[in-house]
């Protein structure tokens, strides 16, 4: 039997050249390498970690924004709620955040997804997108569209832009959505029904406006 030397090393070398950075070098240190043989370039894929995503100063912006509509429009309510004396309201919408944040934490640690930025595997649901469609069904549900149009025209914008920013999935900000608004039609009853609340365009020769009644 004839064993041809030379094809054999070179064999050898090819192996040795795989095998020894793999066994030298930590996984996450290995990126995709040159290795230049007879004119033929072989590369080894890199098992390291994505790189840190970088946000344009428009994504910022909108990550900035938000962060902010999250926070205030939640707390307006709030306060409206005192300043309207609504203790019933006040009830609900607590029963409402605790079963919306509730829910979506849970998902969050359950499910383990990804951020589209690599920061964390937190991404789905959207909190942002489940406090503030929360809020702005608590609205519409307790005090009607008068208030509920302009919070989910809010909520809408936290939704895009958490997309936008790449904070979210478009499906993490579909459920996070669903999980807030649909906590909210549970647990809300109609403020204006209970109060029996009529409002009425009024005029005179000099004022217009509108007049409202309701019992209590």
């Amino acid at each position: 039997m004839i064993f041809n030397l030379s094809a054999m090393k070179s064999k050898i070398i090819i192996l040795l050249m795989f095998l020894i950075p793999a066994f030298a070098m930590p996984a996450q240190s290995i990126s995709y390498a040159d290795l230049n043989l007879a004119d033929n370039t072989i590369y080894i894929p890199s098992l390291a970690e994505p790189a840190p995503f970088e946000r344009s100063s428009f994504q910022k912006g909108i990550g900035v924004s938000t962060d902010v509509v999250a926070v205030a429009l939640p707390l307006a309510t709030l306060a409206g709620v005192l300043i309207a004396k609504d203790w019933q309201g006040l009830k609900q919408a607590a029963f409402t955040a605790v079963a919306a944040g509730g829910a979506t934490l849970i998902l969050k640690y359950a499910v383990s997804e990804q951020r589209p930025d690599f920061s964390n595997y937190h991404s789905f649901p959207s909190m942002h997108s489940s406090v503030t469609f929360a809020t702005a069904a608590f609205l519409q549900r307790r005090y009607g569209w008068k208030f509920g149009a302009p919070a989910y025209a809010l909520a809408t914008y936290t939704a895009v832009g958490r997309v936008l920013a790449k904070k979210h999935h478009w499906w993490d900000c579909v459920a996070g959505a669903a999980i807030g608004a649909g906590s909210a039609y549970i647990f809300t009853r109609p403020w204006a029904k209970k109060h029996e609340l009529a409002v009425m365009p009024a005029a005179d020769d000099t004022h217009i406006g509108f007049v409202a009644s309701m019992t209590f």
